[in-house]
């Protein structure tokens, strides 16, 4: 599995330790975040990883910033993503199996390394369930595309 990785300056050394972990896992690790503590836009990465993710460039991505929430926001702007913000693994793991997420993302002040890995075990071994997820997800597939939700607008 190809997975891209995206961070800020907040987060080299957990993304360090993360990308160590997804190697052992036996992942390939594409880097679209910086290496160095100088001040960098999270929004960058969250944008590289989106559109690495949107266009089969990497299979899923993670990204890590001081909270998770400002390079998710990033992500989720690309169409096709579904960037999910998890401090614990239980979420992670019910948004892979219910809402088909494809990125991951957390803070490098909110969560230890041994949590941050415990959170990507969850979210990489889950599987989408599909069924009535299915159908919701279509939802947001389709307020993706067309910036509308028919069921909703057409009422």
């Amino acid at each position: 599995m190809k997975i891209g990785i995206g961070n800020d300056h907040a987060a080299v050394e957990l993304k360090n330790i993360i990308s160590e972990h997804l190697k052992e896992r036996g992942c390939e690790v594409v880097n679209f975040g910086t290496d160095t503590s100088e001040s960098f836009d999270y929004p960058i990465a969250g944008y590289k990883v989106g559109k690495a993710v949107a266009n089969g460039g990497v299979d899923l991505g993670i990204l890590i910033c001081g909270t998770g929430v400002g390079i998710s926001l990033a992500a989720n702007k690309v169409e096709g993503v579904r960037a999910v913000v998890c401090s614990e693994p239980f979420s992670a793991k019910l948004s892979r199996m219910h809402n088909n997420t494809n990125v991951l993302a957390f803070g490098a002040r909110v969560v230890g390394s041994e949590l941050a890995k415990m959170i990507v075990d969850e979210w990489l071994d889950a599987e989408f369930e599909g069924g009535r997820h299915e159908r919701r997800v279509n939802l947001l597939n389709e307020i993706d595309q067309t910036r509308g939700l028919k069921v909703v607008d057409e009422a």
